[in-house]
């Protein structure tokens, strides 16, 4: 509890000085508010807005889940395939990264006029874009089981399903959490990326992107900043989630999970 509590202030500690270089950039520089808002317009924009952050915040929290529950599913079972066998592992797989360096940007447009404009064109935006590290990650912990443990299951007669399912599927569960979690961050990003060209089926109606979107054309830069700051939040409960389920499920047996032991 201790060492919880020293990094919790110390973390504060480095936002707070974050804070006091904000403001003394403003006051040294005399930067206009419209270019960058002081702290406290910021605090007043969130206290004013709080109600649309919330309703934003959760559309687009609707959107990323959406997004990052279906990527766990199709990866996983793309990496169960890819698993089985070599040969397919060495034709697909090399595709499934292109997911990464597809421009979402210039996909989101084909996606609004295939699917059309709300909430489910911006979950398959969101899908795309964190499908690629639940398959990478997911496939190499499932192939790189030991061999020996292997020959050991062969050598009592186990099946090509128990195999998997048995070794190789509980041995690939710690880099799946390691693919979540890179996927948690960037399922966010892809849900405020699809929702500048997606995000509302109905005007006035949208998450966080769409109000980005609003508050850029308004120049209203402290509430732009209030949106930027949710998006921030939004993103470290999404990882933080992932990090609590990666220690329940796994603290009990796997040692990335466990507490370093103490002297």
């Amino acid at each position: 509890m201790k060492q919880r509590m020293t990094t919790l202030a110390n973390a504060l500690g480095v936002f707070a000085a974050l804070l006091l270089i904000w403001q003394l950039v403003l006051g040294i520089f005399h930067v206009p508010p419209y270019m960058l808002p002081s702290p406290a317009a910021v605090a007043r924009a969130v206290g004013n807005r709080f109600p649309t952050l919330i309703t934003s915040s959760a559309i687009t929290a609707e959107e990323s889940l959406g997004g990052l529950l279906a990527s766990i599913i199709f990866g996983v079972v793309i990496a169960l395939v890819f698993a089985q066998s070599r040969w397919i592992r060495r034709m697909l797989y090399p595709y499934t990264l292109l997911l990464q360096t597809v421009p979402i940007v210039a996909v989101a447009p084909l996606i609004l006029m295939w699917v059309g404009s709300g909430i489910p064109a911006v979950t398959l935006i969101a899908f795309i874009i964190s499908l690629a590290p639940i398959i990478a990650n997911t496939t190499q912990g499932l192939i790189s089981v030991d061999e020996n443990l292997v020959q050991l299951f062969l050598m009592h007669s186990a099946s090509p399903a128990q195999l998997l399912f048995k070794l190789r599927l509980p041995h690939a569960v710690p880099s799946l959490f390691v693919g979540i979690r890179i996927a948690s961050g960037i399922a966010v990003i892809g849900a405020i990326t699809g929702e500048l060209y997606a995000g509302s089926s109905r005007v006035g109606q949208g998450g966080l992107g769409y109000s980005i979107l609003y508050a850029s054309s308004q120049l209203q830069t402290d509430y732009l900043f209030a949106l930027v700051l949710a998006a921030t939040v939004l993103g470290f409960s999404f990882f933080f989630l992932v990090m609590f389920l990666e220690w329940y499920f796994l603290h009990k047996w796997h040692e990335s999970a466990r507490a370093p032991e103490t002297a």
